[in-house]
């Protein structure tokens, strides 16, 4: 006993043993390194992330919706998608999504994969056809009162891919009244 071997540590002993009896590393001793490369790779992201946020990006607005033509599926109403790129080079459009709504009602919705390119430095307007089957043509008559107007809601998704930032979509969307064809308008 007067070894000391049995003594317990003193309080300014650096390491300590845990119930398996290995040493455990503490922040005196140097586990700081793993402390300031963390703190480092954070400074590091929030710069990269400040930048990321501050490049422009493509802008995008929707035209009003219009009647197009009828067919015997349905009528085509369309809208036109004005895409500006802030960028010398062209950007894939992957695809545009679409959602028509009136009244609170989904009317029609789709998909356009791969409609095309955005040019470099400019705009780009896209033709975007909406087909809207009979049946849902023939319930919003039977809503409408005797001036054949209809408030609708277009919403629309434009995903782009772009290097670095990868692929993100811009959303924009459109609402309005539109004069729905007579049978003087279709003929």
């Amino acid at each position: 006993m007067g070894t000391g071997e049995d003594e317990p540590q003193k309080s300014g002993d650096v390491t300590t043993a845990d119930d398996g009896g290995e040493d455990e590393e503490t922040p005196e001793e140097g586990g700081e390194g793993g402390g300031m490369m963390a703190s480092l790779v954070g400074k590091a992201r929030g710069f990269v992330a400040e930048k990321i946020a501050q490049m422009p990006k493509p802008e995008a607005s929707l035209e009003r919706v219009e009647f197009k033509s009828i067919s015997r599926e349905g009528i085509t109403l369309h809208s036109y998608v004005d895409v500006i790129n802030p960028y010398s080079y062209r950007i894939p459009i992957c695809e545009l999504t679409y959602t028509f709504k009136s009244d609170g009602k989904v009317i029609a919705s789709g998909t356009m994969p791969d409609p095309g390119w955005i040019g470099a430095s400019g705009s780009t307007k896209l033709e975007l056809p909406v087909d809207v089957p009979y049946d849902f043509v023939m319930s919003l008559m039977k809503d409408l009162s005797g001036d054949w107007d209809i408030d609708y809601v277009l919403e629309v998704g434009i995903t782009i891919d772009l290097p670095v930032l990868g692929t993100f979509t811009i959303p924009v969307d459109t609402e309005g009244e539109m004069k729905l064809p007579t049978f003087r308008d279709m003929f």
